[in-house]
């Protein structure tokens, strides 16, 4: 598959990184914007970019930051003009770095930011970068290299499956579960406005499965060692489900493995 416009939120570590990488690495002629909010001290992606400058580009933008988005839409605008892919993966879990384990250690500080990060982040970027969603060229999906395109792009938020409420059986993490269920909420409306019209926008909700990252390492000890997976191992599951997507998918909430979860 060659080709197409993509910009990765939240890529100077982990799932976000990987996802450059894949991108840069498997997909011909690819162009990807990187965005985190501190590209210094992103020293994998900066190598990245060295070794590959006409493929990446690192711009600088804190997804809390309103302004940060919509100044960063404005140059995406200016120097590609669309966008074929945008993927939300920036995460917190809490601003402590452990979940919530009972309404004792629940506090609006921690609410708010969480809030701040995972879902009020995304949804900026939806407003800002959906203009852009809907100029592409439809390079990332299922109907890619059909001559009569169905799609304009596809959006993507990093979601887990402890956003899912008929999932939820044990509570607790109160910040990180609020967030991402608003957040699944946030994909099922933007695929609902972005499904309208001709240039329509895939919008999906996907879970990464639990992956060696700085969010859930503390929580590893409980994870059995074949589910637990690697930053690089998820990105290419879930890379296996954008790639197959098509409009009848939109508005869905998918696992790692291409299962759809349930809300």
């Amino acid at each position: 598959m060659a080709g197409g416009i993509a910009l990765v939120q939240g890529a100077s570590r982990g799932i976000g990184f990987h996802f450059c990488k894949l991108l840069v690495l498997s997909r011909p002629k690819v162009s990807v914007i990187g965005t985190c909010r501190n590209p210094e001290a992103a020293l994998a992606l900066q190598e990245l970019r060295e070794q590959y400058p006409k493929a990446l580009t690192i711009m600088k933008m804190d997804v809390t930051s309103t302004s940060d988005i919509q100044n960063t839409a404005e140059k995406v605008k200016q120097d590609f003009g669309s966008l074929d892919l945008l993927i939300n993966s920036s995460a917190m879990l809490h601003p402590s770095g452990k979940g919530e384990t009972s309404l004792r250690e629940v506090t609006a500080e921690g609410l708010s930011h969480a809030i701040a990060t995972n879902t009020i982040g995304p949804l900026m970027m939806a407003k800002y970068f959906a203009p852009l969603l809907m100029r592409g060229s439809g390079a990332f999906g299922a109907d890619c290299s059909n001559k009569e395109k169905t799609h304009s792009a596809v959006f993507v938020n990093m979601s887990a499956k402890v956003g899912s409420i008929g999932d939820n059986a044990l509570g607790g993490w109160y910040s990180y579960r609020m967030s991402k269920a608003a957040l699944n909420m946030t994909t099922k409306n933007l695929s609902i406005e972005l499904g309208r019209g001709k240039n329509k926008v895939i919008c999906v909700s996907l879970h990464p499965g639990t992956v060696d990252t700085d969010l859930s390492r503390p929580y590893h000890k409980n994870v059995p060692k074949e589910k637990l997976f690697t930053a690089e191992q998820s990105v290419n599951y879930l890379m296996h489900i954008i790639e197959n997507l098509s409009i009848d998918k939109t508005g869905k909430f998918f696992s790692w493995n291409g299962t759809e979860l349930p809300w």
